[in-house]
Formats: C-alpha cells, sequence, structure tokens
C-alpha cells in the first residue's frame, strides 16, 4: 500500500501549482481590461492617474508576499530549533562517552584490545600454607553444640599474603625452582569449630 501521506503533500502541492496558474492569468485578463485610471487621495497621499487594476493587485501581491516571508521565517526558526537540539545531543553524547571513559578507568575496566591482552596472561594461583598447630587445631577434640540463645561465633578468616614473584629461588644444582607460597594468618579464633 503506498504511502497516503506522501501523495496527500504531492497532491497539495500540485494544487496550489494549479490555483497559483489560475490566479495568475486571472490577474492578467484583469490588468489589461481595467487600463482606466483613477485618482487616489488618502489622508495627505495623493496619487493621481493610478490604473484600475493596480488598486486591486498590488494590495493582493503585498498580502501574499508578506505571508511567504511569514512562512519561511516560521520554518527558519523551526530549522533553527531542530539544529540547536541536534546540537545539543551531540553535546551530551559526548559527554556520556567521557563519563563511560572516565568510569571505567575508575573501575580499572579496561576496554577493547587491552582487556582482551590482559585475558590471555592469566596470573599464577597462589598457594595456601598451614602451620602444623593450624592443622592440630582443626583435627583436635570437636567442640560443644552452640546453643540457640548464644551469639553465633566468627567463622576463621584467612589473610593471604603475597610474596613478589622475584622471591622465588632456583636450586644450584640444577633442579626445578622453590614454588612462591603466600602465608596464611587467621584473623580471629574459630569458636564454632
Amino acid at each position: 500500500m503506498p504511502d497516503l501521506q506522501h501523495l496527500w503533500q504531492r497532491f497539495l502541492l500540485a494544487a496550489a501549482l494549479l490555483a497559483g496558474l489560475a490566479i495568475g492569468v486571472g490577474a492578467t485578463i484583469f490588468g489589461y481590461s481595467n487600463l482606466d485610471t483613477v485618482d487616489l487621495h488618502w489622508s495627505v497621499l495623493r496619487l493621481s492617474g493610478v490604473p484600475v487594476w493596480a488598486v486591486v493587485l498590488v494590495p493582493i501581491t503585498l498580502i501574499l508576499v508578506a505571508g511567504t516571508i511569514f512562512h519561511w521565517l516560521d520554518s527558519l526558526h523551526h530549522f533553527t530549533e531542530h539544529m540547536r537540539h541536534r546540537h545539543r545531543v551531540h553535546e551530551l553524547e559526548a559527554e556520556v562517552t567521557r563519563l563511560r571513559a572516565h568510569l571505567d578507568q575508575v573501575l580499572e575496566m579496561p576496554r577493547g584490545e587491552a582487556s582482551k591482552a590482559e585475558e590471555k596472561t592469566p596470573l599464577p594461583a597462589p598457594e595456601l600454607v598451614t602451620t602444623d598447630a593450624e592443622m592440630s587445631g582443626l583435627e583436635g577434640e570437636p567442640e560443644p553444640e552452640t546453643k540457640p540463645a548464644e551469639k553465633p561465633a566468627k567463622s576463621k578468616r584467612a589473610k593471604l599474603l603475597a610474596e613478589p614473584l622475584e622471591a622465588a629461588k632456583p636450586a644450584e644444582n640444577g633442579a626445578a625452582a622453590e614454588p612462591v607460597t603466600a602465608a596464611v594468618t587467621p584473623d580471629a579464633p574459630n569458636d564454632a569449630g
């Protein structure tokens, strides 16, 4: 189905063209048919010998020209408003881009190729080391059950203290190097078991 609005606009343009041609032909016929002259007296303005067709057609022409200029200025106003809004949209899009880049920088989330390169190089996983004293505390006697009225005991937390990778010392006789380990330190004793 064709676009009816487009067809309606084309019809209106064709009708306006035909109406303009008819007005032009009528004005021409009216001008050649009324060649008599008249005297115009209006307040202090006095004109003598003015053709009759000019008395009719000049005011109509001035009104049409004024309406056309007003319509063009109104269209120009809408166009300038559209361009101003478009410029503001571009400014806001640029600001959003800057804010996203700043947010990525703050959150340390690189974009694009840098993040792909970092994903390809995995970091070595640290090993947890527990001491014999901590192991004996874990394997000891079972703790009595806590009563519902008591506060739940804090769970045991472990802190991971990573040593730099340069701390790995190669064996002097050509054997494999010692793995880098990290020490585990408890935050609070485990009362609940």
